[in-house]
């Protein structure tokens, strides 16, 4: 078993004593329970993280690291970005929790034409604040020290704007009248930026499918099934990890 992961808001420069408290610390100390002796990693969350050892569990959440060398871990090449319709009901944090386990490195919560839920005022704020806060306990959870960027929510414009940026562009698309080709055998670039587009459970519309052909996206399509659009980001980023070599 790997070393739990904590997230700190700075990591030291060098080696020292941390004392990791309040929430970690918490759940470091009274639900892991870990013990003088154990291993952890901290990490930012962004990339930078160090070994630890524990020195001592203080009261209910204060924990005494001895910490090794911080690492700068270098971000994952290609960049893959999954633009994710805005799914009803919590399939929003199942599929963001899913992806990050996957190693998605970047999430865009898309208001697209067709979706039933739409994030508006507070609401939608709460709704962003619970994605990104999965995306953080999943990165945890998985032992990842770089966790998904989850960007505010997005216009079809605004995605079309990201798929124009793209090194390669895909959006999900079953229906082969609209050319779309198997994403299976899909060109894929070995550097740059790929981005996955996941519609709504009503799909994407032809004016949405003909704005972002328009930036450079073609419709690409997984496999003879259906998937929900809750999992779909996730099935379409494994075959990438996979055939990318970052699976390898």
């Amino acid at each position: 078993m790997t070393a739990p992961v904590f997230v700190v808001g700075e990591l030291p420069a060098s080696r020292s004593e941390f004392v990791l408290e309040g929430p970690e610390g918490r759940h470091a100390v009274s639900v892991k329970r870990l013990r003088t002796g154990e291993e952890v990693v901290l990490t930012d969350g962004a990339g930078r993280w160090a070994p630890g050892e524990v020195v001592a569990a203080e009261g209910k959440d204060r924990l005494v690291v001895s910490l090794g060398e911080v690492v700068e871990e270098p971000a994952e090449a290609p960049r893959i970005t999954v633009v994710q319709a805005l799914p009803k009901g919590d399939r929003g944090e199942l599929a963001v929790e899913t992806m990050t386990e996957t190693g998605v490195d970047a999430i865009v919560p898309w208001a697209a034409a067709r979706c039933i839920t739409q994030w508006k005022g507070e609401r939608g704020a709460k709704a962003l604040a619970k994605w990104r806060s999965t995306a953080r306990e999943a990165g945890k959870q998985s032992r990842r020290v770089r966790f998904p960027e989850v960007a505010d929510v997005s216009t079809s414009r605004q995605v079309a704007e990201v798929l124009a940026r793209a090194d390669f562009a895909a959006v999900l698309h079953e229906d082969r009248d609209y050319g779309s080709e198997p994403l299976a055998t899909a060109a894929l670039p070995a550097t740059g930026e790929i981005v996955l587009v996941v519609g709504p459970e009503g799909g994407v519309s032809p004016d949405e499918l003909a704005l972002f052909a328009e930036a450079g996206a073609k419709a690409y399509r997984l496999g003879r099934s259906v998937l929900r659009t809750s999992t779909a980001g996730t099935a379409a980023a494994s075959l990438i990890l996979g055939r990318t070599g970052r699976w390898s």
